[in-house]
């Protein structure tokens, strides 16, 4: 079946949905449409929805109406051959865009920035986590007031219209924004009680973060290595609020170690502001733990894109190990593959690699006694804490 047609496991109390992919050729990204499509397929399973179908296009240029014409003929028929309910595109869609799309394709219209804001929206579960998901969802929706009351009354509810887009239907402008700065105000406070508790724990200790893509096993890491019990689940973006615990080190350097929210390819820059109280905690770390799932297909792809939002964030320079985790899908055992065996372009020349599995156990300690001698490096050079051991 070609490629443009394929189709999934089906669930009838799911919206069922049509991927729709396009990429320019010129594009160096080093991800493939096939990948980001994949991964597109991911997040919506996870927003609830059930992919039936999906469609690509590689063009020359971009189109301002994302396809072509005869790319729009052949989506128009796969929705009607499918009874797709909703069309999900892999970028992020103008406002007039969006109308257009569904004013032609009649189905609920909506891009990956949504979807992600959907998922988001479904994981947080603190005051501070749903505060920063209003906060983007809220602000992702301002600029789509215009003309979009009707628009927004016949989504229905459902996948990428939870949150603000059901509470704030009958509202205007001038509420919208009221709204966002309100909820603005209370994010500042957070990150006013945020700073004050982590001056206070890390006023004679260290302070490492967990960073890495989302799913890569950061949570379950995170557990071994403290004593911490955060939810770990085998699905995207389990975590959302940073948790932070005591990191026992064998020399008894102070350390605090912190699990930050993941990253994704494509990832909402309104997300990153809004989440900006979250991520001061690997702003403010001393060390980064870069955690890599080595079992995926996309690990160089996902390791360049962290590398990028971290270079973004000002945080290119800082400290860090790759963590090249989930070994035992590699790996009958602990000893049948070494960091030296693993793919070199996973592998930065100024970056130590430690191979870990969280599940297993495996690699923990050498994990630990890495950032152990890291560490103690730092407080020899600083000159106002001897090194131990």
């Amino acid at each position: 079946m070609p490629r443009n047609q394929t189709t999934y496991s089906t669930g009838p109390s799911r919206e069922r949905a049509c991927l729709v992919g396009a990429r320019v050729r010129r594009d160096d990204s080093g991800w493939t449409l096939e990948d980001s499509i994949d991964e597109l397929a991911e997040l919506a399973r996870a927003a609830g929805a059930n992919p039936v179908a999906q469609i690509t296009q590689y063009q020359n240029r971009p189109s301002p109406t994302y396809l072509g014409a005869g790319k729009l003929d052949e989506l128009k028929e796969l929705i009607s051959l499918h009874r797709v309910d909703t069309a999900i595109f892999d970028d992020e869609l103008t406002p007039s865009q969006q109308r257009a799309l569904e004013d032609l394709l009649k189905v609920k219209v909506i891009d990956r920035t949504a979807l992600i804001l959907d998922v988001f929206a479904q994981r947080a579960r603190t005051r501070e986590g749903q505060l920063q998901i209003q906060l983007a969802q809220t602000e992702y929706l301002l600029p789509r007031l215009a003309g979009q009351w009707s628009h927004l009354e016949r989504l229905g509810g459902g996948v990428g219209t939870r949150g603000p887009g059901e509470a704030q239907i009958e509202t205007d402008r001038r509420l919208v924004r009221s709204k966002l700065s309100r909820v603005k105000k209370e994010i500042e406070k957070v990150k006013s009680q945020r700073s004050q508790q982590r001056r206070r724990r890390t006023r004679d200790a260290f302070s490492v973060s967990l960073v890495g893509y989302t799913n890569t096993g950061k949570s379950a890491l995170f557990n071994r290595l403290t004593t911490g019990a955060v939810a770990s689940h085998d699905r995207l973006f389990e975590t959302l609020d940073t948790t932070t615990r005591q990191l026992f080190l064998h020399s008894g350097t102070k350390a605090a170690l912190s699990d930050t929210v993941g990253f994704i390819h494509k990832l909402p820059p309104i997300l990153v502001a809004s989440f900006r109280a979250t991520l001061e905690e690997a702003h403010e770390a001393d060390l980064l733990l870069h955690v890599v799932d080595i079992g995926s297909h996309y690990a160089s792809e996902q390791v360049q894109v962290v590398d990028d939002v971290l270079a973004d964030m000002g945080l290119g320079e800082t400290p860090r190990i790759l963590v090249l985790n989930k070994w035992d899908l590699v790996a009958a055992s602990p000893d049948t593959v070494g960091a030296d065996s693993v793919s070199l372009d996973l592998l930065p020349q100024d970056e130590v690699a430690v191979l870990t599995s969280a599940t297993q156990g495996w690699g923990i300690e050498e994990l630990r006694q890495e950032i152990d001698n890291q560490l103690n490096v730092m407080k020899a050079q600083s000159g106002t804490i001897p090194a131990v051991g």
